[in-house]
């Protein structure tokens, strides 16, 4: 789908209240099961718990206000925990940095491998000779 479309559907889907918004995700999911040519992306297990939840809650005839207000809820829960997961995938490899088990190999030191290593080139200028 190009952008332009799908930003147009956005668009639409935004102008709508909630109740006719599930209608409009019913039937996509009606056409998916019939026309979809290729399996829709797997979801990450917390998008698949919050839409458990949130089919659970309209099976239930629960009011759309309340579903609402549950998936705000879980949204914001799954931000905050996407926010703790970068911050620990940071300090992993901040420590793996520091450890030198970065993803680089680690490079010899200067010399010729049998002695003290070798002092880097003089490069010119106006230094001691």
């Amino acid at each position: 789908m190009n952008e332009f479309l799908w930003k147009r559907i956005e668009r639409k889907l935004a102008a709508l209240p909630d109740d006719r918004v599930y209608q409009v995700l019913d039937y996509v999911e009606f056409l998916e099961s019939r026309y979809a040519t290729e399996p829709a992306a797997p979801a990450s297990p917390f998008q698949k718990l919050a839409e458990k939840v949130e089919d659970t809650l309209r099976a239930g005839r629960v009011p759309v206000t309340a579903i609402k207000s549950t998936m705000d809820a879980m949204s914001a829960a799954s931000r905050l925990m996407g926010g703790i997961a970068a911050a620990g995938k940071a300090v992993v490899d901040e420590v793996a940095g520091a450890a030198g088990m970065g993803s680089k190999p680690s490079e010899p030191p200067p010399g010729d491998g049998k002695g003290a290593p070798k002092p880097p080139p003089a490069t010119g200028g106006s230094g001691p000779a």
